[in-house]
């Protein structure tokens, strides 16, 4: 005898704590990466004129640089 799973709506879709569980993660992710951009903006915004120039950078780089779209 066959049996039918009619308890889901959509096969394949996660339940309740597997969304919570995505959702959890999306976010982690969301604020390692505002983190990461927030400590490399500080650093560059630490260094001199000169030293900036030197890795061939200018202020304006900074928040491109730290988001990722340089």
């Amino acid at each position: 005898m066959a049996a039918f799973d009619t308890t889901r709506t959509t096969y394949g879709a996660t339940g309740l704590i597997g969304r919570i569980g995505s959702t959890f993660s999306v976010v982690t992710a969301a604020l390692v990466h505002w983190n990461e951009a927030r400590v490399t903006r500080n650093s560059l915004s630490a260094l001199s004129e000169r030293e900036l120039t030197d890795i061939g950078l200018c202020r304006g780089d900074i928040e491109n640089i730290a988001t990722g779209k340089f």
